[in-house]
């Protein structure tokens, strides 16, 4: 447990730096990061009003982290036929590169690899096809695309072991792999398994990614094991990239991001010492219109992963209580409400009596005494305002009065003082919208 526990250790001194920082700058430039308050929201991590799911993140030679996932485009279907790429030098700020590859089908979840300065992205479509495409860019363009002989499935994974030799997975319900040839578009067929992970012994759904850490090769994927859908990250372990693998459990699970939400898709990497695991989430009630996020994760001693929550802070510590929190960053949502995109804003919208939505974590630092939101309603409604560090529920805090006449309105109420990290959970009571709030 030593290990874990450094580990620990040195994300929580990390995490305390940056927010001394951040605290710093909301002093001397308050009412610019009022303005830009997004700047500092680390969940999701697709930009306002883009919907990129199946996260697949590598960390390129500029040392920079990248994004690859499909795009969503409608609330009544998964993809489109194109996809961005976003990169961060720090994981805080991040840049959309957009229609990095478009092709004339429908593209489900990509992957990508650098090898020999050449980077190989790999795709697929509706028929169970599987395509490689290259450039000499990580964002693109990427042309070229030549189709992969034998593959006839889904979800395209690429892994380069120690010894430079390239491995492909894909698979839904029952994982294929095999070695790759030099030439990167041809595979091994006297290497390749089927079975490497099933849904029966090991919750296997779709979505493969394979990374090593140490003697360890690690299965991740879309896990079925909860909930009746394949809402978690699941992954098994082995000392062969090839298998056998057993069965580990769930890093991280988005069941309740939205009440409507169907799969996971996701990817764990290594950036600037700390082990990420990226996933989506969906939103507006649909099983699509999906967003990428981030979450820290910590290995024990063997090799085993703990489970992690979503949160609203992704890779960076609690969020400035005091800075505009969106209703957009909710990370969980139970009832009628839902994230829904309103003109260049990502705003809770349709709650009714009972209605909940969580953010974690948010840091209240020596104390608030009093919230703003930004709100609307057309019949009047009250929001109850809960914090917690432990309990489920949280205490009651405070209670805000949204007017009646359906315009978005600044509301203002006293809050009972809060201290440190604390999750925010908001009762609705009355239908209403909610764009953002702050502690003041």
């Amino acid at each position: 447990m030593a290990r874990q526990e450094r580990e620990r250790e040195n994300y929580r001194v990390k995490s305390i730096c940056k927010q001394l920082i951040i605290m710093k700058k909301t002093i001397i430039f308050a009412a610019l990061l009022t303005a830009f308050s997004s700047l500092f929201a680390q969940n999701p991590i697709s930009p306002v009003g883009v919907y990129i799911a199946d996260p697949s993140a590598r960390v390129g030679k500029d040392g920079k982290m990248y994004v690859y996932g499909s795009l969503d485009e409608a609330p009544d279907h998964f993809c489109s036929n194109r996809h961005h790429v976003l990169s961060s030098a720090n994981l805080e700020t991040w840049t959309l590169h957009e229609n990095s590859f478009v092709y004339g089908e429908t593209l489900f979840a990509p992957d990508l690899i650098e090898k020999d300065g050449v980077y190989y992205l790999y795709y697929d479509t509706p028929n169970g096809n599987e395509y490689v495409a290259t450039s000499s860019s990580p964002t693109g363009p990427f042309t070229g695309g030549v189709r992969i002989e034998g593959p006839q499935q889904i979800d395209p994974n690429i892994f380069i072991d120690d010894d430079s030799q390239a491995y492909y997975f894909w698979g839904q319900f029952s994982a294929k792999g095999a070695k790759m040839n030099p030439d990167m578009k041809t595979l091994d067929w006297s290497t390749y398994k089927d079975g490497l992970v099933t849904e029966a012994e090991h919750s296997f759904h779709e979505g493969s990614f394979v990374f090593k850490r140490g003697k360890y090769y690690y299965y991740t994927y879309a896990d079925i094991s909860r909930n009746g859908r394949p809402t978690s990250i699941g992954y098994a372990m082995s000392e062969n990239p090839l298998g056998p693998y057993t069965y580990k459990g769930v890093i991280v699970d988005n069941a309740g991001c939205d009440p409507e939400v169907w799969n996971n898709h996701g990817s764990v990497v290594e950036f600037g010492g700390q082990w990420y695991v990226l996933y989506h989430r969906a939103t507006h009630g649909s099983n699509s219109m999906r967003k990428a996020c981030i979450e820290p994760i910590y290995f024990n001693e063997d090799g085993t992963i703990d489970e992690v929550e979503m949160t609203s802070q992704g890779a960076g510590g609690p969020l400035p209580a005091g800075q505009w929190t969106t209703g957009g960053s909710s990370c969980k949502l139970s009832g009628n409400v839902r994230i829904v995109l309103e003109g260049n804003r990502e705003i809770l919208a349709r709650a009714q009596s009972g209605d909940r939505a969580e953010w974690k974590y948010l840091d209240f630092g020596e104390g608030y005494n009093r919230i703003t939101v930004k709100a609307r309603s057309e019949k009047g409604a009250k929001i109850r305002i809960r914090t917690s560090q432990t309990r489920r529920h949280g205490t009651v805090t405070g209670m805000v009065e949204v007017p009646a006449g359906g315009e978005w309105t600044l509301c203002s109420a006293s809050v009972v003082p809060v201290v440190g990290a604390q999750k925010v959970l908001l009762e609705f009571y009355g239908d209403v919208d909610l764009d953002s709030f702050r502690f003041e």
